[in-house]
């Protein structure tokens, strides 16, 4: 009888104890998202990586992306994305071509104007290790998806502790993909052009861009 009680007070006091980290990492997440929502604009210059030891995939690149309120203008790889709130724009140079589609509604991608939300719903929360990056507290937070069928695994975020800004995500993939992000400038209230997140269709097809409507 002794034993039993001592296992039921064990288990008890963990499930306390992951219930009080869960929510002080969803308390963390919302500080996040209440101190970005708040400016005007943002700016995030990042570093991207990939990696599949596996698959024998290693890749790393660098990207920028503007967001305000939804909108977005993404820049990677040679390519353009935009989004003005209704429709998003991609924009390949090197093909020369615009597709313009609705916004992906696949729920376990994470565009840059779902950056801040996709925590809300569908994961579990954990709070995981605090580092020293050059002399920054980087507390970083455990989302791992509900949806058993999900592709990914689990994602790490990693907050500053005095700035409320993310710092780092890094995404593991059930097949071993692991993408991470890391934030090499983030910059707020920047002084943008009125037309920064409006598509001009004339222009690319003056310039004999093909524009592929989906």
């Amino acid at each position: 009888m002794k034993k039993f009680l001592f296992l039921t007070v064990v288990f008890l006091t963990a499930g306390f104890a992951q219930a009080q980290d869960a929510a002080k990492a969803k308390a963390l997440l919302d500080e996040v998202y209440t101190k970005v929502k708040g400016y005007d604009n943002v700016y995030v210059d990042f570093k991207f990586a990939l990696d599949n030891a596996e698959a024998g995939i290693k890749q790393e690149t660098r990207g920028d992306v503007t967001l305000s309120g939804e909108k977005y203008l993404f820049n990677y790889l040679g390519s353009q994305q935009l989004f003005d709130g209704n429709k998003v724009y991609t924009i390949v140079p090197e093909n020369e071509e615009v597709t313009i589609e609705d916004q992906s509604d696949e729920k376990d991608a994470i565009t840059p104007s779902k950056m801040l939300t996709f925590y809300k719903e569908g994961h579990n929360y954990a709070w995981d290790i605090l580092q020293n990056v050059q002399g920054r507290k980087i507390q970083y937070v455990k989302l791992t998806p509900i949806d058993s069928n999900s592709e990914i695994k689990s994602r790490l975020l990693g907050i500053d502790v005095n700035t409320k800004h993310i710092y780092k995500l890094i995404e593991t993939g059930n097949n071993g993909t692991k993408t991470t992000i890391t934030v090499n400038s983030f910059k707020t209230n920047q002084p943008v052009s009125e037309t920064l997140f409006t598509f001009d269709e004339k222009k690319y097809t003056d310039a004999g861009y093909y524009i592929i409507k989906n």
